[in-house]
């Protein structure tokens, strides 16, 4: 007497459980990096304190990356793929046509707790022997957001020449980062006065281009 197929293994399932189970291994591998490159940078930082940081042995982690530089392309490229998911999201012709406090909320928090939420992203990015190509792909999506900043600011004034709408969002970008050292090194109350700065600081800098008031929405 034949087996029906409901009776017959799921000759799938053990990969795909095998399968949840590696990638739930390499997150925990991979936030336990984050957390020892925040705390010790990524130069001084270690494959050994990787492992004994999430808990596993050393071995076990080789099961998944071959050394230090590999997690560090890995953590960076989920990283950057996860900034960007952010700024397409922030970055919209319906948050360019708000007041100009409205538009700094709806894109500067994202993207201020995006970093407050992953610190190592700004410890990679700082670090003079990061992986060359993180430093790549992060140069890309740099440049990316420089260019959505400078699209929000022709929306809000078309009027503006090139060269000046491209000096503002430069402007505009480094300040924020700038602003983004500070915040990201404090914490509580200190961290919210400091976002408040940035903002006031954006305020003064962008009103007497871009206006204060909301403009018409683009189709």
């Amino acid at each position: 007497m034949s087996e029906s197929k409901a009776d017959q293994p799921d000759e799938t399932a053990k990969p795909r459980r095998r399968q949840a189970r590696g990638e739930r291994r390499i997150q925990q591998l991979l936030d336990a990096a984050a957390s020892v490159f925040c705390r010790t940078g990524y130069t001084s930082a270690s494959t050994n304190a990787i492992a004994r940081e999430a808990g596993v042995s050393p071995g076990t982690l080789y099961q998944f990356f071959p050394n230090k530089e590999a997690i560090a392309v890995e953590l960076g490229e989920r990283l950057n793929r996860r900034m960007l998911e952010t700024h397409g999201v922030v970055f919209t012709l319906r948050n360019a046509a708000l007041p100009l406090r409205e538009l700094l909320d709806a894109v500067l928090d994202p993207m201020i707790e995006f970093n407050c939420a992953n610190p190592a992203f700004l410890t990679l990015l700082q670090s003079s022997d990061a992986p060359g190509h993180f430093l790549e792909e992060h140069a890309a999506l740099h440049d990316s957001i420089q260019d959505r900043i400078d699209e929000l600011i022709g929306v809000r004034n078309p009027d503006l020449s090139p060269e000046r709408r491209a000096h503002t969002a430069n402007m505009a970008f480094a300040l924020f980062k700038a602003g983004l050292g500070l915040i990201l090194g404090h914490e509580g109350a200190e961290r919210e006065a400091y976002v408040a700065e940035l903002k006031t600081a954006l305020y003064g800098y962008l009103a007497p281009v871009l206006g204060t008031e909301g403009v018409p929405a683009q189709p």
